[in-house]
C-alpha cells in the first residue's frame, strides 16, 4: 500500500509526541525504515506499545533464552497465553503469572483486580478451565503513609474479583520493605486444567478467515496501560489513572463459559486474550505466530463510548475481551453461543496473505504495518550491566544473643515478616468449587483433581532480601524454596511459571542484577529439573531512581498421587517425635532475626546447594509417601524455632525441644537451606532414621509433641496463646489503624 493511500491525519508528529509515546531516536528511525515514510498517530501508538518493554521484552529477551524450559513433563513452554504440562490420564495443568504492578500502585482496587482477570483469560484462552489462583505482593514499609490504602485496596480487588467469578484463591505470600513504598508489586498466578488432545493455540492461519472480536464493548480505559507499565513513576505518577483498566467479573465468567463452550466444537482455528495493548497485540501476535497478515475494521468494534477513534479503539485495554479466528462454515454455530451467554460476538477483519497488520476506520486506512518489525523483529538489547558483587559475610565469631527466647520468639512471630496473613486470605473464597484440600497457610495449596485422588500442589515464592544481597544465590534460592513447598506436602515438582520484578534495566546495576538472577535460577532449574513453561517481565519498577529489591517470584506446580497422603504442617498428635532433616542451623546473615531483634538488614544470602536441595526433597517425598510421617514443614524465614512454631499454632499442639546450648541462638534462628522439620509417630521414629542412613541425609531428635506450649531446656515456656496472639493481631491492627 502507497502511503498516499495512508490517512493523513495527525501524520505529522512532533518531537515531544514522539517521546512522549516512550520511543527513543534510534527506535523512531527505526520505524521510519519499516514503514518506508512518516507513521500516523495509530501507527505510532501501535509500534510504541508493541516496542514497549511490557509487549516486546526488548532488555530480557537474551538473557531468558538462558532458562531450561523443556522437560519430560512439559506440553507447553513459554511463548503462548500459558505453559503446561502433563498431569495423566491424558490431562494437563495450565499455568501462568503475570504482574499488574503499576496499575496496582495507582488505583489499588481495578489494578489488583484486572490483574486476576487478565491471567484468567490467559489460562482459559489455551481451553482450560481455571481451578485455582495464587498471588505474590510486596508492599512498602508498614509505617508508610500509603501502605494501608494499597493493601486494603489490593487485597479487596482481588478477592472481588476472584470470589465474584467462582475460582478459588488457595494461595500465595506478602511482604513488607521501604524498597516497595513507592512500585508496590501485585503478581497473580492462575492455574487450570484440560485435555492435552484439547489445547488452543494463537498462531492465525487460514487466508480470508474471519477474524472474531468476542466480550466486552471497548472503551477508554487503560489506553497506553502497556507503555505506562515500561516506565519508572515520578512524582505525577497518580495522574496516570485513566490509564487502569476497570473489570468486570460476572461479563468474565460469561465470557468463560461462552468460550470453554465453543472449544467443546470444531469452530476456532486460534485464539488470543486482548491483554495488554489490548486489540493491537492480540491481532498482532496471532498473525506474527501463523505467518500471516491481518486486516481489521474497526467500525465493526463494539464500543461502548461515542466518538472513539482509531488510535483509541487500538490501544485500548479495555478487560473482558478476546479475539479469534473462526471457521468460515462455523460462524453462526458460534454467534449462537456467544448470544445465548449474552456477550458481543462481531465479525471485525480478516486473515491475509500481506504479512501486514492493516487498520480501517471510517473509510480510511489508519494504520498499514509489516508484521515483522512488530514481532520477531521488534528491538532487542543487550544492555550493558554491572555484575553484581555479592555481600560479605558478616563476622563467624561476631555474637547475637537474645536473653529472653520467649520475648524474641513473639517479637519474630507478631512482625510484618512472620506474622499471620489470615486477614488477607479470609477475604479471598478458596473452598468455591469444592476441590480446595488444604487451605492458605501451608507450605503449598492442594487442589484435588476433580472426582479423582490425586492432586495438584501450588505455591509462589521469592526471598528478595537474598536477592539484593546476591543475586546470583537469590534467584537459585528463589526456585529451591518453591520446589522445596511442593515436596513438603509429598507433591513431585513438575515445573514453574516467574514474574521477574525489576528496577530500571537502562541502569547498568540493574540489568547486573537482572543477568544474575536469571543465571542462578537457570541453574535451579536444571539441577531440580524444574524446568520454566510460562513467565512475565516487569521492569522500571522503580520512583525517582529508588528501584524494587530484585524480586524474581516463583509459581511451581506439583502433582500429588494419592491425596490421602499428602502432608500438612500441623502437629497431629501428643507424643509424636520431632526430626530436623538437614544440618541445624547456623547462618544469621540476612535472617529475620537479625532484621527483626537487631534491626540489621545486611550480610551475605545463605549459600545455595542444589544436589543437596534435590537429594533432601526426593527423601522428604519418600517419607511422606510411605507414611512414616505426619506432619512436614520446610524450614525458611525464621529459622527452625519459628518453622515449629507454625507447626504448633496449625495444630494447636506444644511442643518440648531440646537444642545444645552450643550456638544456641543460630541454631534456632539460622535460615540455612535444604531443611526440613517432621514430626512421626514414635514406633516410625527407627525406619525414618534407617532410611535416612541409606540415602545420606543428616537428621537430628529435636524432642516431641505436647502440651499447650514450647519448652526449651534452660529457657521459660513460651505458651501457644501468647505466641498466637502476637502471630494474628499484627495484620488487623495494621488494617484498622
Amino acid at each position: 500500500m502507497k502511503a498516499e493511500d495512508i490517512s493523513s491525519d495527525q501524520r505529522h508528529l512532533t518531537p515531544d509526541s514522539i517521546t512522549s509515546h516512550g520511543l527513543n531516536k534510534e527506535e523512531y528511525l527505526a520505524l521510519l525504515s519499516s514503514l518506508g515514510r512518516e507513521p500516523t498517530l495509530t501507527e505510532l501508538g501501535i509500534f510504541s506499545v508493541m516496542w514497549s518493554e511490557h509487549c516486546s521484552y526488548k532488555s530480557s529477551r537474551v538473557w531468558l533464552k538462558k532458562l531450561p524450559t523443556t522437560g519430560m513433563a512439559v506440553v507447553q513452554g513459554p511463548g503462548e497465553n500459558a505453559g503446561a504440562v502433563d498431569i495423566g490420564d491424558g490431562m494437563c495443568a495450565v499455568f501462568k503469572m503475570e504482574s499488574h504492578n503499576h496499575p496496582s500502585f495507582i488505583e489499588p482496587y481495578q489494578g489488583a483486580a484486572t490483574g486476576v482477570g487478565g491471567i484468567l483469560r490467559d489460562v482459559f484462552t489455551m481451553g482450560a478451565r481455571p481451578v485455582a489462583l495464587l498471588n505474590s505482593l510486596r508492599f512498602g514499609e508498614a509505617t508508610h503513609k500509603k501502605t494501608r490504602h494499597l493493601v486494603g485496596g489490593v487485597v479487596a480487588g482481588i478477592g472481588g474479583y476472584g470470589n465474584c467469578i467462582g475460582v478459588p484463591t488457595v494461595g500465595g505470600e506478602v511482604g513488607f520493605d521501604a524498597s516497595y513504598n513507592g512500585n508496590i508489586l501485585v503478581n497473580a498466578m492462575c492455574v487450570g486444567i484440560a485435555d492435552i488432545d484439547s489445547l488452543f493455540f494463537s498462531a492465525a492461519s487460514g487466508i480470508g478467515n474471519p477474524v472474531v472480536y468476542v466480550g466486552s464493548k471497548t472503551g477508554r480505559d487503560g489506553i497506553h496501560g502497556a507503555t505506562m507499565a515500561s516506565a519508572e513513576f515520578d512524582s505525577k505518577s497518580e495522574e496516570k489513572r485513566p490509564t487502569v483498566q476497570v473489570g468486570d467479573p460476572f461479563t468474565e465468567k460469561l465470557l468463560l463459559e461462552a468460550c470453554l463452550e465453543l472449544m467443546s466444537e470444531d469452530a476456532i482455528v486460534a485464539i488470543q486474550d486482548m491483554g495488554a495493548a489490548g486489540l493491537t497485540s492480540s491481532a498482532v501476535e496471532m498473525a506474527s505466530k501463523g505467518g500471516v497478515g491481518i486486516e481489521l475494521d474497526l467500525d465493526q468494534i463494539p464500543q461502548r463510548e461515542t466518538g472513539m477513534n482509531a488510535y483509541e479503539i487500538m490501544l485500548s485495554e479495555s478487560q473482558e475481551r478476546m479475539l479469534m479466528v473462526i471457521k468460515p462454515e462455523r460462524e453462526a454455530f458460534a454467534r449462537a453461543i456467544f448470544d445465548k451467554w449474552g456477550i458481543d460476538f462481531e465479525v471485525v477483519g480478516k486473515i491475509t496473505n500481506t504479512g501486514c497488520i492493516t487498520v480501517r476506520h471510517k473509510g480510511d486506512v489508519e494504520a498499514n504495518i509489516p508484521l515483522s518489525p512488530l514481532g520477531d523483529n521488534a528491538p532487542s538489547y543487550e544492555r550493558t550491566l554491572i555484575m553484581p558483587e555479592p555481600a560479605c559475610k558478616i563476622s563467624g565469631t561476631e555474637a547475637f544473643e537474645s536473653s529472653d527466647i520467649a520475648e524474641t520468639l513473639i517479637q519474630m512471630i507478631g512482625s510484618s515478616a512472620l506474622s499471620s496473613r489470615r486477614w488477607i486470605w479470609e477475604q479471598y473464597d478458596h473452598t468455591i468449587m469444592g476441590d480446595t484440600i488444604a487451605r492458605p497457610g501451608g507450605d503449598a495449596a492442594l487442589v484435588r483433581i476433580h472426582q479423582t485422588d490425586r492432586a495438584l500442589a501450588l505455591t509462589c515464592d521469592v526471598t528478595p532480601r537474598y536477592c539484593a544481597a546476591d543475586p546470583y544465590q537469590g534467584g537459585a534460592q528463589a526456585v529451591a524454596e518453591c520446589w522445596r513447598n511442593l515436596c513438603a506436602v509429598g507433591a513431585e515438582p513438575l515445573a514453574i511459571t516467574d514474574c521477574l520484578n525489576f528496577g530500571n534495566p537502562e541502569r547498568a546495576e540493574i540489568m547486573g542484577q537482572f543477568a544474575a538472577t536469571i543465571e542462578g535460577m537457570a541453574e535451579a532449574c536444571t539441577v531440580l529439573n524444574f524446568p520454566v513453561v510460562s513467565g512475565n517481565v516487569s521492569l522500571y519498577n522503580e520512583t525517582a531512581g529508588q528501584a524494587i529489591q530484585p524480586t524474581p517470584t516463583i509459581g511451581g506446580v506439583g502433582l500429588v498421587d494419592d491425596v490421602n497422603a499428602a502432608a500438612t504442617i500441623s502437629f497431629k498428635n501428643t507424643g509424636d517425635k520431632l526430626v530436623l532433616i538437614g544440618p541445624h542451623g547456623h547462618h544469621l546473615d540476612q535472617s529475620i532475626y537479625l532484621q527483626i531483634i537487631h534491626g540489621r538488614a545486611e550480610g551475605a544470602c545463605p549459600p545455595i546447594d542444589l544436589a543437596c536441595e534435590l537429594r533432601t526433597g526426593q527423601f522428604v517425598r519418600e517419607i511422606i509417601r510411605a507414611k512414616i510421617v505426619n506432619a512436614v514443614h520446610d524450614i525458611s524465614d525464621g529459622g527452625l524455632l519459628v518453622a515449629i512454631t507454625e507447626m504448633a499454632l496449625a495444630g494447636g499442639i506444644g511442643a518440648q525441644l531440646r537444642v545444645s546450648e552450643n550456638d544456641f541462638v543460630r541454631k534456632l534462628f539460622g535460615e540455612d537451606q535444604a531443611r526440613y522439620v517432621v514430626s512421626a509417630r514414635d514406633g516410625e521414629v527407627s525406619e525414618l532414621l534407617s532410611r535416612a542412613r541409606t540415602n545420606d541425609i543428616e537428621v537430628h531428635l529435636l524432642g516431641e509433641t505436647g502440651g499447650d506450649s514450647l519448652k526449651l531446656e534452660g529457657c521459660h515456656p513460651i505458651s501457644l496463646m501468647s505466641l498466637q496472639i502476637a502471630h494474628e493481631s499484627w495484620f488487623p491492627e495494621l488494617m484498622k489503624s
